[in-house]
């Protein structure tokens, strides 16, 4: 007979199928956190070295003209004097060949910047130029296209015979620019006339390969030192972009002109 009071069988631990689920989610998301704690710290140190390679290494300059704050060029500007011809021939020039600073302008007749620093700075130049204190090339770049190259040439034309400052007032009368319809021949022809000029001997100067020539060497000039907008300047050997206030130009030919006593 057995015995009444027979061990019984211990029951069977069971897990609940839901509890692997939770495992491989907890375990999940702790991968997860590890991999953002370090995506994080590279994403710093990657931002950290953006930083320090956008920053330039000391004594590295520029390439090409760039803008400068109010006071004149900064001090470890590129010098680029040597853009200065000094030339005695130069029909678009003003001021004396060895004047102790210069100014190239790089312009364009369709510039209405060109046109304001014509307007509003330009005057305030012309009395460092009557000093003997002051020279000022131009160089036509003619960045918007066939009307602005065919006033360049027109421009050197009138320059030939010596009427350079009076024709390009009329380009840029009043601070504002001609309309591109006024710039065909026979308007460029007609401004001649109204200032003085031998009208045939103007247009025979205007078409010549000689003056083309000139104004494609002044445009390309321009372009390889980066000035591919207008009016760009080149200050005493120091770039300056854009028709910035009268002040800015004052400060940095007095600032040349103290350095050169």
């Amino acid at each position: 007979m057995s015995d009444a009071t027979s061990t019984r069988e211990k029951p069977v631990t069971r897990f609940s199928p839901i509890f692997p689920v939770i495992v491989i989610i907890v375990a999940a998301a702790l991968i997860a956190f590890v991999v953002w704690q370090n995506t994080g710290d590279d994403a710093a140190d990657s931002t950290q070295t953006a930083v320090e390679q956008e920053s330039p290494d000391e004594g590295v300059q520029p390439e090409g003209p760039v803008a400068v704050p109010e006071g004149g060029a900064e001090p470890q500007q590129q010098d680029m004097s040597d853009i200065e011809r000094r030339d005695s021939e130069d029909p678009l020039a003003v001021g004396p060949v060895d004047a102790p600073v210069a100014i190239v302008m790089f312009s364009d007749a369709q510039c209405p910047f060109c046109a304001a620093w014509h307007d509003q700075t330009l005057p305030t130049m012309m009395e460092y130029v009557e000093a003997g204190e002051l020279r000022i090339e131009w160089r036509d770049v003619n960045v918007f296209g066939e009307a602005s190259e065919r006033a360049a040439r027109a421009t050197y034309a009138a320059a030939m015979q010596d009427k350079f400052m009076e024709y390009q007032g009329l380009l840029f009368d009043g601070g504002e620019t001609l309309p591109e319809s006024d710039l065909t021949e026979d308007g460029l022809v007609d401004l001649a006339e109204q200032v003085g000029l031998d009208t045939a001997e103007f247009e025979k100067d205007m078409d010549s390969p000689e003056v083309a020539e000139q104004v494609e060497a002044n445009a390309q000039e321009g372009l390889d030192i980066g000035a591919y907008s207008t009016p760009a300047f080149i200050v005493a050997g120091e770039p300056i972009i854009g028709a910035q206030p009268t002040e800015v130009f004052v400060s940095a030919v007095d600032d040349a002109l103290a350095q050169d006593r």
